[in-house]
């Protein structure tokens, strides 16, 4: 089953979003077929392809014209020396319509070919590299080293906006101990996300990290054990585990009900979903950091049927961002079409059956949506002062503003998760109720108040309970102070009023003097039994009943009454 979604916003959006955004965050991982370098460019004679598949364009008169994969992480498997990874940035640098802000992760040299990352750094952050697990050529061990890429996004700083990205280049099907050595590796990453650490400090994934695992999995079916170790709920002491944000279960290969997915080979034979993107609970519970997508509904080909066999269904699932990048469902058991190719047209199609070298795989991307942000106004000061106030005088009220600050020239507005907040004010004090929810960039303006029904002095705190990953301006709580005065004594009566009975209303008016006059000779009692014309302490001059009407208590009166009250 997978975590219940928990905004009934995101999960609507999805529609609108899918294959539809340009700027939110585009994960890819691809298995790049023993990608090598001399050390010069063009060094390879697929790079020239490679810069094809990942900055073409796609031609008009498709769904995604004038789109291209464009990511901003890209996760490569296969790659030989630092070389080949230098080699690789350079060429996605140079590509035609690429931004040119690449950089690569350090490269780590192990068995076999090894893994590789790739990140734009106006748009993401690399936090760390680390070698989860080491890989041999003993068939008691898993065949290459597992790798984990740290990241955050840019504009963020907590844990929780990182994402901990694991690449895999499981063993290949065939050969001695070829499911064991597979489940080798996804035991140690499943321990790695639940914190244990698989290979010395730093190979467990940090506390409150998201995280993700893709590449060249090499499984053919979902019954495997080795699958099972990365999505099962059944392993012991191990809660933290992976889902597959298409929920598309199943015996993959060699399926034509499943050729939506497939991943391999495009060259000749597309019958395999080898290479996959499975992500951690958090990234697809409909809140912060998260798959655009909406991970409860299987990848379907959108029809009325939501059958896999259905002639009529088409690979832009709208309930997905996840994509296998040219695989159009059109070529089951050969190679990828190229002319009639309904996903990415004929030149990036051929680009990628070129950037196979023979025998290789389509890469698969996911888009993600980044945190929301938190502004409030006024932000000079996390203290808002009400003053002071007469009782019963109408409550003094301060407007609070509240703002989705996600980088919408970054991300888009549809690559920014809702701002999800609710306000609370302490004793004294009172704020709007409910949960509050604003899209990127929406401001939205609250009426705080300090009601003036018990007299006193006010302190207490706004908080302002939210979802949001970073604070661009202004604070999650602020101090609230204030005083509510006493009744001005000279305020006895409701002007305009002749009932005596009906009590002050914060004016002082010639109806107050009338009544007061009335009241002190005539000994006149308002309803709840004290004198309206006792006003002070007896022998005193204090501004305090005491169930007396004397001399002072007219004084009083007549001193506040011509002095006034504020």
């Amino acid at each position: 089953m997978m975590p219940s979604r928990t905004s009934t916003l995101a999960a609507l959006a999805v529609a609108l979003v899918c294959d539809a955004a340009l700027a939110q965050l585009r994960i890819v991982t691809w298995n790049v077929t023993n990608y090598t370098s001399n050390g010069t460019a063009p060094s390879n004679s697929r790079d020239d392809d490679f810069q094809t598949a990942v900055y073409g364009q796609v031609p008009a008169g498709l769904v995604l014209a004038g789109r291209s994969m464009s990511p901003d992480v890209f996760i490569g498997q296969e790659f030989t020396s630092q070389t080949a990874v230098n080699t690789f940035r350079a060429l996605l640098n140079a590509a035609p319509g690429s931004p040119g802000d690449w950089a690569a992760a350090p490269f780590v040299n192990g068995a076999d070919t090894d893994s590789a990352l790739f990140y734009r750094t106006s748009k993401v952050q690399l936090l760390g590299t680390y070698v989860v697990a080491v890989g041999s050529s003993s068939t008691d061990n898993q065949p290459r080293n597992t790798m984990r890429y740290d990241i955050r996004p840019v504009g963020y700083a907590t844990a929780n906006a990182s994402i901990g990205l694991y690449s895999v280049h499981l063993k290949a099907q065939g050969g001695t101990n070829d499911g064991g050595r597979r489940l080798i590796e996804a035991h140690r990453i499943r321990d790695s996300v639940n914190g244990v650490q698989t290979n010395g400090p730093g190979s467990e994934l940090p506390a409150g990290f998201h995280y993700l695992v893709a590449g060249d999995m090499n499984i053919t079916t979902s019954s495997a054990a080795e699958w099972q170790a990365f999505v099962s709920a059944a392993v012991a002491n191990r809660p933290s585990r992976f889902f597959d944000p298409i929920n598309t279960p199943g015996s993959w290969n060699n399926n034509g009900a499943f050729r939506y997915v497939h991943t391999q080979e495009q060259t000749s034979n597309m019958d395999d979903r080898f290479d996959v993107i499975l992500v951690g609970a958090g990234l697809v519970d409909g809140s912060g950091l998260d798959y655009i997508g909406n991970a409860s509904i299987p990848y379907r080909a959108y029809s009325s049927s939501h059958n896999l066999a259905d002639p009529n269904q088409t690979w832009n699932d709208p309930n997905h961002s996840y994509r296998a990048w040219g695989n159009d469902g059109g070529s089951f058991n050969v190679g990828i079409r190229t002319a009639a190719n309904t996903m990415v047209g004929p030149a990036i199609a051929q680009a990628l059956i070129n950037s196979a070298s023979g025998n290789g795989h389509l890469p698969v991307y996911a888009d993600f949506r980044v945190p929301a942000r938190l502004r409030t106004a006024p932000a000079a000061s996390s203290v808002i002062d009400f003053g002071q106030v007469r009782r019963g005088r109408p409550a003094p009220v301060m407007n609070l503003t509240v703002t989705n600050d996600g980088d919408v020239a970054r991300w888009t507005s549809a690559g920014i998760a809702t701002l999800n907040y609710s306000l609370s004010a302490g004793p004294g004090f009172a704020a709007p109720a409910g949960l509050f929810v604003n899209t990127a960039g929406q401001a939205r303006q609250h009426a705080v108040s300090m009601p003036t029904a018990t007299v006193g002095a006010k302190n207490a705190t706004l908080s302002i309970a939210h979802n949001a990953e970073a604070i661009t301006g202004g604070y999650s709580a602020y101090m609230l102070v204030g005083e509510v005065l006493p009744y001005c004594l000279a305020d006895v009566a409701t002007e305009g009023s002749a009932d005596l009975n009906a009590g002050p209303d914060s004016y002082v008016t010639g109806s107050d003097f009338d009544a007061f006059i009335v009241a002190f000779f005539s000994g006149f009692t308002t309803t709840d039994g004290a004198l309206l014309a006792d006003v002070a302490t007896a022998g005193s001059g204090a501004p305090e009943s005491d169930g007396f009407l004397t001399g002072e208590d007219f004084d009083l009166f007549i001193q506040s009454f011509f002095a006034g009250c504020p």
